[in-house]
């Protein structure tokens, strides 16, 4: 296996991946959101635009790609991701892997055996996603609340074994900053180090022991909701960044904000996108290079712990997947 990873326009070389955030979004639609006659219709032509110039702006910024862990049944759209990573200059890595139960669309899956899962996720990584071509160049895992249902643990058990078939990693969805533990524990008993698992949205409460804690077993920690204040102040995140850094768990941070940057409809419960948006007007992927960068050195992180944060750890992420599946394989 070389070190090697599928982006919406093919593969590319991990040593070429550069500056990397490692979840946002292009577009999102949660579950159902199509069954609203309510909402305008979902114009892309008139939405492009708009999203094309976000990541132009992150381009500016150095960002060279973005991993996009829209689950298949969010509004996962990979042909809109290619138009984008074409006219904006930045890899975009999409995703296999469905959502938690309670936030999920279930009927498939819940009928189907771990087997038939495993092979649908690995045929996504290794003939692409539908018809587009495009492959999936990670898996997405995801559980509710405080435990795992077993819905839930099946989907996980299925992603253990096509990660250690197929040699991606998987980036994760934790609810309220919970099960990240379970997570791993479900993971690695299908063979796969946890190394090959960024934890998510563990920066969701202020608590750097349980932060440092999944750091100690190996795993990446994502803080990539940077800019949703209305979950955590960016004060609090910025605080417990600084202490795994000076902790000695540097190299397993990732750092992105988990920006949507276009809905398909509306927030659950109709809440509308631009209400939203009015309270938390720095969610943007721009926001770690314009505001919290800035904060962090001042607090004394170094320039060079941001820079290996952002292009060194997730380069090893991929490598470290790669790696693992083909000890697996020997």
């Amino acid at each position: 296996m070389t070190d090697v990873i599928n982006t919406t326009a093919g593969q590319m070389n991990t040593a070429d991946l550069g500056r990397t955030l490692m979840h946002e979004h292009v577009l999102v639609g949660f579950p159902g959101w199509y069954l609203d006659n309510r909402q305008p219709e979902f114009k892309r032509a008139e939405v492009m635009p708009r999203v094309i110039d976000a990541f132009q702006q992150l381009h500016a910024y150095g960002v060279r790609t973005v991993v996009d862990p829209c689950p298949m049944d969010m509004g996962r759209q990979v042909d809109i991701c290619a138009e984008v990573a074409q006219k904006s200059g930045i890899n975009i890595v999409c995703t296999t892997g469905a959502y938690y139960e309670d936030a999920g669309l279930t009927f498939t899956f819940r009928h189907l055996p771990v087997e038939a899962i495993t092979e649908i996720y690995v045929k996504e990584i290794e003939d692409g996603i539908g018809y587009s071509g495009i492959k999936a160049g990670l898996i997405k895992i995801s559980t509710g609340e405080g435990r795992v249902s077993d819905y839930e643990r099946k989907l996980l058990t299925a992603a253990g074994q096509a990660a250690r078939i197929t040699g991606v990693p998987l980036i994760s969805h934790t609810e309220k900053c919970t099960c990240g533990h379970d997570q791993i524990d479900i993971i690695t008993a299908q063979g796969v180090p946890s190394c090959q698992l960024m934890v998510g949205h563990s920066d969701g409460r202020d608590d750097p022991e349980y932060q440092a804690s999944l750091a100690a077993r190996g795993s990446y920690v994502g803080f990539d909701r940077f800019g949703l204040v209305d979950i955590v102040p960016d004060e609090v995140r910025m605080k417990n960044v600084k202490t795994l850094v000076e902790g000695g768990h540097r190299d397993r941070l990732m750092l992105s904000h988990d920006k949507v940057n276009c809905f398909l409809g509306t927030l659950p419960g109709g809440v509308q996108i631009d209400a939203f948006e009015k309270i938390i007007p720095n969610w943007k992927m721009t926001h770690l290079f314009e505001n919290i960068f800035p904060e962090l050195l001042r607090m004394g992180v170094s320039q060079a712990d941001l820079d290996h944060i952002v292009t060194e750890n997730p380069r090893r992420f991929f490598t470290e997947a790669r790696a693992s599946a083909a000890q697996a394989a020997e």
